[in-house]
């Protein structure tokens, strides 16, 4: 909300945050399609995992630290619309098909939507400018915005520490989470290039959202893992893996970036 009210709502927070929500829709939609690419990720949660990225604790820090504060609503949007789509339809994704409706329940797809904590800070936000008092609060609440951003990404580390404790053996792969892990950091990274190629995106507006897509698997699948009991160590395993594999990959998608800038 702080991040929002200082830069402002603009066309550049909602097409990303569409690019973000429709590129994993449709990607998720593809694979369940194609018998081929479903044999290599089985389960949605090895779908979940290889498409949403920790934007939040991670991607929004290092943008604001290596790019011009002018591609934050990039930034942000792309968070927004990778956390909307976690959190909607996640939670029906991954729950038990055979203890539940097969329908389609719209009052828990609204109570999904309004505890989803983009939809909340998107309300707050509308309400504060309804009330005109975009200017001050977005003054005071930067900041603090700032700091907690920065400090979320000590909760990653805590949780990476509670999950190597566990006695599961994070390297030892099986063939689907070896291929979410290639579609979190280098297949889905490479389908947002060709996306900002196509809608003509700047260099810094494209490494603002390069950057988000190529961050490793989000906190937000094993906690949903773990609420529906499902596949939680192949969560936790691809978050870990991601995570490491991502201290060089990260560095090697700003480099490559930053040299397609000079030239």
């Amino acid at each position: 909300m702080g991040l929002l009210l200082k830069e402002g709502i603009d066309i550049d927070l909602v097409k990303t945050a569409l690019i973000a929500f429709i590129s994993i829709a449709f990607l998720i939609l593809l694979i369940n399609y194609f018998p081929l690419i479903k044999r290599k990720l089985p389960n949605y949660t090895l779908q979940l995992a290889g498409l949403i990225g920790n934007t939040s604790f991670l991607g929004i820090p290092i943008a604001i630290a290596i790019l011009p504060s002018s591609t934050i609503n990039f930034t942000i949007g792309f968070d927004l619309g990778t956390t909307l789509f976690a959190w909607i339809f996640g939670p029906f994704l991954l729950q038990d098909k055979t203890k539940s409706n097969n329908t389609l329940n719209y009052l828990e797809l609204t109570k999904a939507i309004l505890k989803s904590p983009a939809s909340r800070g998107i309300i707050g936000v509308l309400i504060v400018y309804l009330f005109k008092l975009e200017n001050d609060l977005g003054d005071y609440l930067w900041l603090p915005a700032r700091i907690v951003i920065f400090l979320a990404i000590i909760v990653v580390g805590t949780r990476l520490g509670i999950i190597t404790n566990n006695k599961t053996r994070f390297f030892n792969l099986n063939n689907g989470m070896k291929y979410s892990i290639m579609l979190k950091l280098f297949i889905f990274p490479l389908i947002i290039f060709f996306v900002c190629r196509i809608l003509n995106f700047n260099l810094n507006e494209t490494s603002a959202v390069i950057l988000q897509a190529g961050t490793p698997s989000a906190v937000s699948t094993i906690l949903m893992a773990e609420a529906y009991r499902i596949n939680q160590k192949i969560a936790a395993t691809v978050l870990f893996i991601t995570t490491l594999i991502s201290i060089i990959t990260i560095p090697i998608l700003a480099f490559l970036l930053n040299i397609s800038n000079m030239n």
